[in-house]
């Protein structure tokens, strides 16, 4: 074996003794995600209203529509049925 294939091993070796689930890994790991969640840019008051809005609009919208095609296609089956 090379020095290099050595070094691979060497290192895989240590990475797969040190379990994730170790405590000393699992507080790396909640400082982490409290770094990452410090730079989120969240939105503002008037866009989450805004963007809320929009979403509740549309999905009346599409209600209305797929319920009125289910009537109408329902109507049409029920005819050719009789």
């Amino acid at each position: 074996m090379t020095n290099k294939a050595k070094d691979k091993k060497t290192i895989a070796d240590t990475v797969e003794s040190v379990s994730v689930f170790s405590p000393t890994q699992i507080k790396k790991f909640v400082l982490e995600v409290k770094v990452e969640f410090g730079k989120i840019v969240w939105p503002d008051k008037k866009m989450t209203l805004g963007l809320t809005g929009i979403v509740v609009v549309m999905a009346v919208v599409l209600s209305f529509y797929l319920g009125s095609i289910d009537l109408v296609i329902g109507k049409i089956v029920s005819s050719l049925l009789r």
